[in-house]
């Protein structure tokens, strides 16, 4: 298919309030009946029909099956078309890049990942190559039955400036150097830990609440926050740059940038775990320390506590400043369970009550994230114009 034919095609000037309604709710349920998408929506046989009308001439519907009700009736079962399109999802890692195409309604289409070269805490060219690889692969790989594509999303490890996050069209080339997104596609970029926090506000441990914090602690640290159900991005984009934090205060020395980060991420804490470790057999990583804790190893003990305390002070900081209530621990190291009890004892000693929780998305937040915010911009596009 020609990168033409994947861009989002005309669309009407407008849809009813009835047609709007039916559209948002199939996105929200996947699938669902017509009996009871009157229910849901408080809608009459006659308005569902003219609604299910609209949406079908575009195939922004589609029938996908039967249900047999309690009468003995069948009823059609609808989800979204493939006339309404689908989105690439990207989360520009530091360690790997991973991909998913899928419709707006969440379905997966296509899935891969790219590892890096070696973990990167900024972007990077390497990074901005496998972007454009994953989009490439994307395209390479779409078959009609995908429909168009509407938007095109990726989570950055860096702060993102702008009220809309969507890029106008040659203003990538801040953040991408070999990244060109195909003409004509809405691309929208979000800082990866704002994303995880969106994915966890939505899917995750953080499900129904309206104020919380998602700290990731892994190569590299960051705080997205919610407050009220939206996501707090600050002035200049950098709410939750954790890495910016002041550190260390003493007599004797100047804070620098990323200093904290220097301290607290997983090269660090390994360089320290080597240094001092009481044999010849340290743990390869991170992942081989924390399994080596959760069997008992007393060494690896020593070291997962006091990263533990660490984590507990950064978090206490931020609850002196934010107060969330509540927050979900993640990154490649903070979403490890046995960290979470050191985590806990060290927030309850320093500061104010706060439930802590481990991510139950993992690796898979920051991806879930910029996902949603693509299929929100895709449907605003589609349906509230």
């Amino acid at each position: 298919m020609s990168l033409a034919s994947l861009a989002t095609s005309a669309l009407p000037a407008s849809f009813t309030s009835s047609a709007r309604a039916v559209f948002k709710r199939l996105l929200a349920v996947g699938q669902a009946t017509r009996p009871q998408l009157c229910q849901d929506l408080g809608l009459s046989r006659p308005t569902l029909s003219a609604a299910m009308t609209e949406l079908s001439r575009l195939d922004y519907v589609e029938v996908v099956g039967q249900a047999q009700g309690h009468t003995g009736r069948t009823a059609s079962i609808y989800r979204i078309g493939k006339g309404a399109g689908h989105t690439i999802a990207i989360d520009a890692g530091s360690t790997v890049i991973r991909y998913r195409v899928a419709y707006l309604d969440g379905r997966v289409l296509l899935t891969g990942t790219y590892a890096l070269s070696s973990g990167q805490r900024h972007m990077s060219a390497e990074i901005s190559r496998k972007v454009d690889d994953a989009v490439a692969q994307s395209l390479a790989s779409c078959v009609p039955d995908w429909g168009p594509l509407r938007a095109i999303g990726v989570a950055v490890p860096a702060r993102v400036t702008g009220q809309s996050r969507m890029v106008a069209p040659g203003q990538e080339t801040w953040m991408f150097g070999a990244f060109t997104p195909p003409s004509g596609v809405p691309l929208i970029l979000e800082n990866n830990v704002n994303c995880a926090a969106i994915a966890e506000h939505n899917y995750g441990a953080a499900a129904g609440r309206r104020d919380f914090s998602f700290i990731q602690v892994g190569l590299k640290i960051g705080m997205g926050t919610v407050l009220g159900g939206e996501v707090v991005r600050g002035q200049n984009g950098a709410a939750g740059e954790l890495g910016h934090l002041p550190f260390p205060w003493s007599a004797s020395d100047v804070p620098q940038p990323e200093t904290l980060e220097d301290y607290i991420g997983a090269d660090a804490l390994m360089a320290r775990v080597r240094a001092d470790w009481p044999d010849h057999d340290p743990p390869r990583d991170s992942i081989d320390l924390f399994r080596r804790a959760g069997e008992g190893d007393p060494a690896a003990l020593v070291h997962v506590k006091r990263h533990g305390q660490d984590v507990g002070r950064l978090i206490a900081a931020c609850v002196a400043v934010i107060d969330p209530g509540f927050v979900v621990l993640g990154g490649g190291v903070g979403s490890l369970p046995v960290l979470l009890p050191y985590v806990r004892e060290e927030v309850g000693r320093l500061s104010y009550a706060t439930e802590i929780e481990t991510s139950t998305l993992g690796a898979d937040a920051t991806l879930l994230g910029i996902g949603k915010l693509a299929a929100a911009h895709a449907q605003s596009a589609l349906i509230d114009a």
